[in-house]
C-alpha cells in the first residue's frame, strides 16, 4: 500500500438502529487499521434508535464522515453513498452489527495485493447465525453461482474490500449489494475470496427477514439480463419475438392451406393461437427497437476501464 498523509483504506459501514454496536465497531477499526491512514464514511439508513445521535458523538472522536437517510432506504442504497463518498485507494465494507471483524480487514488487502484481485469478498465458513439463515443463504449462494458462472461461497458476506476503481463502477439499488462481485466481475475486475472471521451478534437483532430471498431473486434476473443485453436489448427481445412470430406464421401457413383446401378454419382455436403468437412476436420486437432507441437518445458508454497510467 502506498505511504504518506493520502487515505488509504476508507470503512463504509451501513447501520440501521446500530447505536448500541457503533462505538464498539469504530473503536475495532482503529485497533486494528493501526498506522495505517483510514477513514470511515456511516450511513445511518433511516434509523428509528439513537444511530444518528451516536454517529455524530463518534465523529469528534475518529476520522468519520455520517451520512443520514431520512427513511431506511436500504443496504444497496447505503453502500452506494459510501462509496460515493469514500477516498481510499481500498475500500472496505462492514455490517454495524460486529459480527464482522475489522481484524480481517488487512489480510484481505494484503491478498488483494498479492494476487491481484480488485475484490475480495469474505468467506464465513465457520457461521454464527441461525439454521433459519445459514440454509437458505447456501441455497442462495449455489443459485448464483450456477447462473452467473462465478462460484464464491457467500456473496452475502458484507464484509469486502474493493479497489476504489472498482467500487466506484458498481451501480447499486434494491438488492444489488448482494450482487457486487457479480457487478465487478461483469466491469471486468478480477474477484476473489477469502475465509473471514464471524462472530456472534451483541446487541440488538437481525433486520432482515425471509422477503429479502424474494427480493434478491428479482434482483438475479436483472443482473444476469443487463450483464449480457443492457447494450443490445433488441437481441433479447428481438429473438424472443422473432421465434415467437416464426411459429405464429408457420401455424396460419397451415390453416390457410386448409381454407384453400375448402376446410373451414374459423371456429378453430389454433387460429386463434396462431394470431396471438404472430401479435406477440411483433410486440416483443417492438420493445426491443424502444431499447435501442432510448440507447441511442440516452447514451452511456458500453466498456468499463479497470486501470489507466498516470
Amino acid at each position: 500500500m502506498s505511504t504518506g498523509n493520502k487515505v488509504q483504506i476508507t470503512v463504509v459501514i451501513p447501520a440501521y438502529n446500530e447505536a448500541e454496536s457503533l462505538p464498539e465497531l469504530l473503536q475495532e477499526i482503529g485497533s486494528a487499521l493501526g498506522e495505517h491512514a483510514w477513514n470511515s464514511v456511516v450511513i445511518d439508513d433511516g434509523s428509528s434508535d439513537k444511530t444518528w445521535k451516536t454517529v455524530t458523538d463518534l465523529s469528534t472522536r475518529y476520522p468519520l464522515k455520517g451520512l443520514r437517510f431520512g427513511v431506511n432506504r436500504g443496504k444497496a442504497a447505503a453502500l452506494a453513498a459510501g462509496f460515493d463518498h469514500a477516498d481510499g485507494e481500498f475500500i472496505a465494507t462492514l455490517d454495524a452489527d460486529l459480527q464482522d471483524d475489522p481484524a480481517e480487514i488487512l489480510p484481505m488487502i494484503e491478498l488483494m495485493e498479492q494476487d491481484g484481485f480488485d475484490l475480495v469478498s469474505g468467506w464465513k465458513k465457520v457461521r454464527h447465525d441461525p439454521a433459519g439463515k445459514r440454509l437458505p443463504s447456501k441455497l442462495f449462494n449455489g443459485v448464483v453461482g450456477l447462473t452467473t458462472g462465478i462460484h464464491l461461497h457467500d456473496f452475502n458476506c458484507g464484509l469486502k474490500v474493493y479497489r476504489s476503481a472498482a467500487a466506484k463502477t458498481l451501480d447499486l439499488y434494491g438488492e444489488m449489494h448482494r450482487y457486487t462481485p457479480v457487478l465487478a466481475f461483469r466491469n471486468g475486475f478480477k474477484v476473489g475470496e477469502k475465509t473471514v472471521n464471524h462472530r456472534v451478534r451483541k446487541h440488538g437483532y437481525s433486520k432482515y427477514g425471509i422477503a429479502r430471498f424474494f427480493r434478491g431473486y428479482t434482483d438475479l434476473i436483472t443482473v444476469l439480463f443487463l450483464g449480457r443485453y443492457s447494450f443490445r436489448p433488441l437481441h433479447f427481445f428481438g429473438g424472443i419475438g422473432t421465434v415467437l412470430s416464426f411459429a405464429g406464421l408457420v401455424i396460419n401457413i397451415y390453416l390457410s392451406v386448409l381454407w384453400l383446401g375448402g376446410e373451414a378454419i374459423g371456429k378453430r382455436p389454433l387460429l386463434l393461437m396462431g394470431v396471438f403468437l404472430m401479435l406477440a412476436g411483433f410486440q416483443f420486437i417492438s420493445m426491443g427497437l424502444l431499447g435501442e432507441m432510448i440507447l441511442r437518445f440516452n447514451p452511456r458508454k458500453p466498456y468499463t476501464i479497470t486501470s489507466q497510467t498516470k
